[in-house]
């Protein structure tokens, strides 16, 4: 079992967030409350076994906050001024690299304002670690917002084990090159003993790259087998890189959608919305890259086709709220409530709207009772590492019920192929997908969700962590 002691953490997880928000109240106190975040959500279940530390930002710019001790895990914030959540986070993060690794859906920005923050920030990163760090620990970077800490701690503390994972598609060589910092990005990486993607794609691209843009040769090794990643030599150094396909706490999900009040508020919500016949679920952060905007127009032209009958069909849109002070998503916000609004406007009747649109968050006990009550889940993202909603579905229909229609681009899909696939950017093939859903025979329904729930309930949260740290050659309990 991982330790805290006076020497420091033994296993230590940074991430560009904690697993807690710092919320700032009217009246000047503050308080903490559970993140909603997809990493928090993958990590915490395995973490919580596990006696540790978690590195990272409390999600309120300019709180100096000291490090204490939650359920058994110890928080260490780092402190990011607001100009630095303007630059690094909304900026370089979200403003470049996001738009960049998913396909370049949005034209990226390159500004060396935003890059210097990155660096800045990154570099705080490692040098909290650095402090927090026991003599030969295990640290494990998350994500896109921290590339260049893996190279940054290994100057600082080469005694530790460093593990690196990215959360989110990385792009084809040819857009990765786009990038003016794309060698230091490339060399930040290859800090790490292990470098981590969700697909076997990512790691050939990342291995390319290596030997392009730091003229590293890779050894021979079967790219993206969990069991022989790939292998580049640094040096003296061997770094390891595969894919470890993402997942969730699939076990605890289906043990609360079996809960009876959970199993009572589906039905309450099946009641709220007049019984429909058929309820159509879409659970996504309000984000460009989810092809929320492609689903509400395939439905609309369903309808208007007469292939759907919005007497018998509902839907229910879930936005999360995200990056709100961008400017895109608040352009895309508004989009995504004006197609809402065509829908119900003109295939509605008094009482009973075709979509119902949310843009607010909806804690776990709240989204299963969601999950159960919907027919046909719709997750249609243009570009996704993973997509976590998709087997949060899966694993909440114990009752074999429900279909699930899925994105080619989501990671899951290589995982879900008894889901029904689509291209997102197909937009009759998305129509043809919902109607095929909507009108699915109940044994076929129940034959494609026993496959689905098979590699759900199998490959789950603690299976990627148990085989990235395998990889990595941790000594840490697992």
């Amino acid at each position: 079992m991982s330790s805290i002691g006076e020497n420091g953490a033994d296993f230590l997880v940074v991430a560009n967030r904690l697993p807690v928000d710092l919320e700032r109240l009217e009246d000047g106190t503050q308080r903490w409350k559970h993140s909603p975040g997809g990493l928090v959500s993958a990590l915490e279940p395995f973490l919580r076994s596990h006696s540790g530390a978690w590195i990272g930002w409390p999600g309120v710019a300019d709180a100096d906050v000291e490090a204490f001790e939650e359920d058994g895990l110890q928080l260490h914030p780092v402190m990011l001024s607001s100009a630095e959540v303007r630059d690094y986070y909304e900026g370089f993060s979200n403003g470049t690299l996001w738009p960049l690794y998913h396909d370049v859906v949005a034209p990226p920005a390159f500004h060396r304002r935003w890059w210097n923050a990155y660096v800045r920030v990154n570099q705080r990163f490692a040098d909290v670690t650095a402090k927090v760090a026991a003599q030969g620990a295990t640290v494990w970077v998350q994500d896109y917002q921290l590339q260049l800490v893996p190279a940054m701690l290994r100057e600082l503390r080469p005694d530790l084990r460093i593990g690196f994972f990215l959360h989110i598609p990385f792009p084809p060589v040819e857009l990765f090159m786009q990038l003016p910092w794309r060698t230091e990005i490339i060399r930040g990486l290859l800090g790490a003993d292990l470098v981590g993607f969700h697909r076997p794609g990512g790691a050939q691209n990342f291995l390319w790259l290596a030997r392009r843009l730091v003229g590293l040769e890779p050894s021979r090794g079967a790219v993206g087998v969990r069991t022989r990643p790939g292998v580049v030599q640094v040096g003296d150094r061997t770094v390891r890189v595969g894919a470890f396909p993402i997942s969730i706490d699939s076990a605890g999900l289906d043990a609360l959608a079996r809960n009876k009040e959970v199993q009572q508020h589906a039905k309450q919500i099946r009641n709220d919305l007049g019984n429909p016949k058929k309820i159509l679920l879409g659970v996504d952060r309000l984000d460009y890259t989810k092809g929320i905007d492609v689903r509400l127009r395939a439905l609309y032209e369903l309808i208007a086709d007469g292939r759907v009958d919005p007497g018998e069909v509902t839907m229910i849109q879930l936005a999360t709220p995200s990056r709100e002070r961008v400017d895109h998503y608040q352009q895309m916000r508004g989009e995504i409530e004006q197609a809402v609004g065509r829908i119900n406007g003109e295939f509605s009747t008094v009482g009973h709207p075709v979509v119902h649109y949310l843009h607010q968050s909806v804690d776990r006990r709240e989204l299963t009772a969601f999950m159960t009550a919907a027919d046909v889940m719709v997750v249609t993202p243009v570009r996704d590492g993973m997509n976590l909603v998709c087997k949060e579905y899966v694993a909440c229909r114990y009752d074999l019920g429900g279909a699930l229609v899925l994105s080619e681009f989501a990671g899951a899909a290589a995982e879900l192929t008894s889901a029904f696939l689509v291209n997102p950017h197909d937009l009759d093939g998305v129509k043809n997908a919902l109607e095929a859903a909507l009108t699915l025979d109940p044994a076929e329904g129940r034959r494609r969700m026993r496959a689905l729930r098979r590699q759900v309930l199998t490959h789950d949260v603690d299976r990627w962590a148990r085989s990235f740290l395998d990889a990595l050659g941790t000594q840490t309990a697992v």
